[in-house]
């Protein structure tokens, strides 16, 4: 990889945009600086736009025509990161980019600012050669890794609209196995307090007699658990299923045993390993995330979140949680649901347009055709862009061990050029739509 490029990459890795921390919120302003100068240094230009807590960054490199007909093309990524907590499992400083055979570590460079870099990267270089054929919009947060909404908000505000998203901030389904994520899934997150008396009881004394709020909280819990790694029927409602394209690809994935294994877990059930792949890319999947009692129980408190299938509403599936929730409990329990939070499934067409050029221009980078893929995690900007009619292609190039997340952040560093590659392809390609 051209020792330039990594300086660069390392000039942003720099900075520490913890967005989780208060302390680094001037560091979060810095990366937010340093994408926008990025972007004017490749001929375009970008303002810091003022948007709840932290500012978006929002700017436009042109089409080397200049032609008013060109496709507009928006790319998206995130300039804050994770803390790097626990430093001690670091072995480098998790601020200083530095490659150790294979690998380039530091926090962020797998996730986003690496891939974020190789976005723009891509569209700098096109641009100082004359041959971008598509405007490239860049719409950036820094707020990713907190749960912010603000680019969401902003998109939903934004009337210009784009012919296609490019974001790279996922990763491959496994060393030289690309894929696309078409689907998100949405996400009901609920808390579950149930109240049995006034006060806390001695078990000697009234065990046996007095309703136990522990164990009332459980039959109430029992009431929406999932039977043979299905939901509930009202839990299931709007489920879109996967089209047989997709399900072609799930056939190329690992098997969801070794999935599981990889990751220490055990079956659900005895089908569970058999249907990984539709389980968490197809399917609504209810987890309680947290119970809380005290000794013996007169309250007990539990965090039940429902992720949603591509095609189910938020709202309406938090409604028939929380009514399956109260029919379970039982008799002299009383009930508090709170609707803690809740965000939208996400699904492009596998036949978009888009998506088949991406596809086409991943194929001539990396000499492998994507796999077509649905997330099991949310992200709330894949369901804006939709209600926009812009289809979005979401990829990237961390694999399963870049320790996303964790100490000693990763990614190989023949990836870097390769991702600049393929989304050089993707705006080349773009200027068919």
């Amino acid at each position: 990889m051209d020792q330039a490029w990594l300086d660069e990459l390392a000039e942003f890795v720099r900075i520490p945009s913890v967005s989780a921390d208060a302390s680094h919120a001037a560091d979060v302003v810095a990366a937010a600086e340093w994408v926008a100068g990025f972007v004017r240094d490749a001929g375009g230009g970008a303002e810091l736009v003022p948007w709840g807590e932290r500012p978006l960054v929002v700017g436009e490199i042109s089409a080397s025509n200049g032609a008013a007909s060109a496709p507009t093309v928006l790319l998206y990524g995130h300039f804050d990161v994770q803390p790097p907590a626990p430093l001690e499992h670091w072995e480098s400083d998790p601020f200083d980019l530095e490659v150790r055979g294979d690998w380039a570590y530091g926090r962020g460079v797998a996730d986003d600012k690496g891939q974020l870099y190789a976005l723009l990267k891509a569209g700098a270089a096109l641009a100082a050669e004359g041959r971008l054929p598509v405007n490239l919009r860049v719409v950036c947060d820094g707020e990713e890794e907190v749960g912010g909404h603000s680019v969401v908000e902003y998109l939903e505000q934004d009337e210009r609209g784009a012919d296609a998203c490019v974001i790279f901030d996922s990763g491959m389904i496994r060393r030289g196995v690309p894929a696309f994520a078409i689907a998100t899934r949405g996400l009901a997150y609920l808390h579950v307090v149930v109240r049995t008396g006034s006060r806390d009881l001695h078990s000697g004394l009234y065990g046996g007699a007095a309703l136990n709020a522990a164990h009332a909280l459980a039959k109430t819990l029992a009431g929406v658990l999932p039977r043979d790694g299905r939901a509930p029927e009202p839990l299931r409602r709007g489920i879109v299923p996967p089209t047989e394209e997709e399900l072609a690809s799930w056939r190329e994935l690992p098997p969801g045993g070794d999935e599981l294994e990889s990751q220490g877990a055990r079956p659900a059930d005895p089908a569970a390993a058999e249907e990984f792949y539709l389980r968490t890319f197809a399917e609504p999947a209810l987890d309680v995330n947290g119970i809380e009692t005290g000794s013996p129980p007169v309250v007990a408190e539990a965090n039940v979140s429902i992720r949603l299938a591509p095609g189910q509403r938020p709202d309406e599936i938090g409604d028939a949680l929380d009514q399956l929730l109260r029919e379970a409990a039982p008799e002299g329990a009383e009930l508090e649901i709170q609707h803690w939070t809740s965000s939208r499934s996400g699904l492009v067409p596998p036949d978009a347009k888009a998506i088949q050029l991406g596809l086409d221009a991943f194929e001539r980078a990396m000499g492998k055709r994507p796999l077509l893929v649905r997330s099991g995690g949310t992200l709330p900007i894949v369901p804006a862009l939709a209600d926009k009619r812009i289809p979005a292609i979401v990829t990237g190039f961390a694999v399963p061990d870049s320790n996303i997340h964790s100490p000693n952040e990763r990614i190989l560093v023949e990836y870097l050029p390769l991702a600049v590659r393929a989304a050089t392809e993707l705006y080349l390609s773009f200027a068919k739509l």
